[in-house]
């Protein structure tokens, strides 16, 4: 987008371009970008001195953060940030809005709230701002891929699994690796005819990030999913998918994160199913009825 005015970002998705510039901005533009993100209608109402003493920073750096993050100057910024606000408190205008973080005063609703609304919020937000024709281009490249090799540590390990399982539930040829030492094996391993995905919500977990770059560089087309378009995971990545969760300190963003990451993997898996909806129903029933008889049978007294 342009930085030319207003216009250069939308008051929908300021917020959520905001929290995914965070690694890229320097600390004292980042103090700025957390007092915005923590109460925008706030900063919205207030003037560019006042934004900078609450940030303790200078009014240059204030500036200077508005310009980094796509307008044209603060009082553009001002504008969709007080969009952004009212968008807000429209979607809250159901109940009370659940706490940004909680702490040790926070009741059982205050959590079941939290985990809700980051949940919810992640997936809207994701949705609205998934680039469709990255995702066209992504489901393309595994259609015609001859074998999918996704790469995941940490909380991203079971939702690279979880495509892993998916495609093969649907005849792909596909394996997920979360040690760096098999991962970097399988990865030099690959060429032009494979393709490697790539899963870190942060995009800075190095143990996925080499696998990645070390399968572009023997050719294979690279996909990353991840929450920070600037972030390393994305660099290496010939095709980006990006999600739009909300990191807190108790990690209930992690939480969303993961489930902002399994949505996608849905999205994935259902595109490439569809392009031969009859091949991968036949292997949908087939792989099914592989496991069935490991179910237990209902009412069958259980043996002492």
């Amino acid at each position: 987008m342009s930085a030319d005015g207003a216009g250069a970002a939308g008051s929908t998705d300021v917020l959520v371009r905001l929290r995914s510039s965070l690694p890229q901005l320097q600390p004292a533009e980042q103090r700025v970008a957390q007092v915005v993100i923590g109460d925008p209608a706030a900063a919205a109402r207030r003037s560019i001195t006042g934004l900078a003493e609450d940030a303790e920073t200078s009014v240059a750096t204030v500036a200077r953060f508005a310009r980094k993050v796509g307008f044209a100057g603060y009082p553009q910024l001002r504008i969709a940030l007080a969009g952004a606000a009212a968008r807000e408190d429209a979607l809250g205008s159901t109940g009370r809005q659940p706490p940004a973080d909680l702490d040790e005063s926070a009741s059982l609703e205050d959590v079941v709230r939290t985990i809700v609304h980051h949940e919810t919020r992640a997936l809207q937000e994701t949705v609205d701002h998934l680039d469709l024709d990255h995702l066209q281009r992504a489901v393309d490249a595994l259609v015609g891929a001859a074998r999918i090799d996704v790469f995941g540590v940490g909380a991203s390990a079971g939702v690279a699994s979880d495509l892993q399982h998916k495609l093969l539930r649907i005849g792909r040829i596909a394996f997920a690796w979360h040690d760096i030492h098999a991962a970097s094996t399988a990865a030099s391993l690959l060429d032009e005819t494979a393709v490697a995905i790539g899963i870190s919500h942060t995009g800075a977990t190095v143990d996925t990030v080499e696998p990645l770059e070390r399968a572009r560089a023997a050719g294979a087309t690279t996909i990353g999913l991840t929450n920070f378009a600037e972030s390393p995971l994305a660099r290496a990545s010939d095709i980006l998918l990006t999600t739009a969760a909300r990191e807190t300190t108790f990690r209930a963003g992690a939480t969303a994160s993961r489930t902002a990451q399994l949505a996608v993997v849905d999205m994935l898996f259902v595109a490439v199913a569809r392009t031969d909806l009859p091949a991968s129903t036949a292997a949908l029933a087939k792989t099914y009825d592989a496991v069935t008889g490991r179910r237990a049978t209902p009412g069958k007294a259980e043996r002492r």
